[in-house]
């Protein structure tokens, strides 16, 4: 079991992959010699080949399009973003083509591919290099998104999606990339069931904190702050936003009675809100002691500078301080 960033767990899923099925290539700017924006291609063009790992132009549009064709046609591509942000110069293929094809075509097409992004902030990015974009594309039938928040399920749940038919849009957050922790490598999985599925990281009985991606990360930092000792808290990885599992939420908040929902996005027409309404509509309301709470990112563009980039984003000490309100008032 190797100690891997979830940068160099994500290069060893992609190795499997491109392994496992000859007619797959990656694309997207600057991923072959330079190795990916945030090195995550690092070394696959030596072991590849251009062939298969194509530098592409600086066409968003062109890198999905072509990703979308060879899907149609045989292929399972996987296609990298350098940014998340720049997935919206290639809406129309991936949202009017790939979303929709198999659909139009009453079946006879599947859309296999994946495209990757690098998302969130925290790296003073600032607003074009920044954004959290993940609700867009849940909104989209036909799409599927994947958040992983750390090197293990980042791996299992990028060969996960490689194995579903449908078009995958997979957001790895910027700041896991150099996350590290012990990865078992497994084989490629028989299908993609493990898509769609929550994972409860810590059990708890006063209140339920659902999150995703980095955002996790930050909740777990928080939870272990000494002040929350005398709490017992709930921690889930929603780790797949459509399909979103709200079923592991209703089961924990009709335990804990509490729900708190984090995420970095802002909160108007957000993951968060849509889990809300749906734990609020479902056979978990009348367990609730008081309304959920979503604590998100604020709606601003992402500012450069660190003191304001932290204001915007939800840190430990607002985590802290809303789980302290939404238990000790009840």
């Amino acid at each position: 079991m190797p100690e891997l960033t979830t940068g160099q767990a994500i290069r060893e899923a992609l190795s499997q992959c491109l392994d496992s099925n000859k007619t797959t290539f990656i694309a997207g700017e600057d991923i072959g010699v330079y190795g990916g924006a945030f090195g995550v291609t690092d070394g696959l063009l030596e072991k590849y080949g251009e062939g298969r790992i194509k530098d592409t132009p600086i066409s968003e549009d062109v890198i999905a399009g072509l990703a979308v064709g060879a899907a149609i046609t045989g292929s399972m591509p996987i296609v990298e973003m350098q940014f998340s942000d720049f997935i919206v110069n290639a809406m129309d293929p991936i949202v009017n083509q790939a979303a929709k094809l198999h659909f139009m075509y009453g079946g006879a097409v599947n859309v296999p591919m994946i495209v990757r992004g690098a998302s969130g902030a925290g790296t003073g990015a600032a607003a074009q290099h920044s954004q959290s974009l993940e609700s867009w594309f849940c909104h989209v039938p036909g799409l599927k998104v994947v958040t992983p928040s750390n090197p293990q399920n980042a791996y299992d749940l990028l060969l996960a999606s490689f194995v579903d038919p449908n078009p995958i849009i997979f957001m790895e957050h910027k700041l896991i990339y150099k996350l590290k922790s012990d990865v078992t490598l497994g084989a490629l999985p028989a299908d993609s069931s493990a898509l769609g599925k929550s994972k409860v990281v810590q059990e708890g009985t006063d209140i339920t904190v659902a999150s995703y991606s980095n955002m996790v990360n930050t909740v777990m930092n928080a939870v272990n702050d000494d002040s929350l000792k005398k709490y017992s808290i709930e921690v889930i990885d929603l780790l797949t936003l459509s399909p979103l599992d709200t079923e592991t939420v209703i089961t924990s908040v009709e335990k804990t009675h509490n729900l708190l929902v984090c995420q970095e996005a802002p909160g108007s027409s957000s993951i968060g809100a849509t889990l809300i309404s749906e734990v609020a509509s479902s056979r978990a309301f009348t367990s609730l002691k008081k309304p959920p709470v979503l604590l998100s990112g604020l709606h601003s563009p992402m500012p450069s500078a660190k003191h304001l980039e932290t204001t915007v984003i939800p840190q430990e000490e607002d985590i802290v301080i809303k789980i302290k309100e939404m238990i000790d008032n009840e």
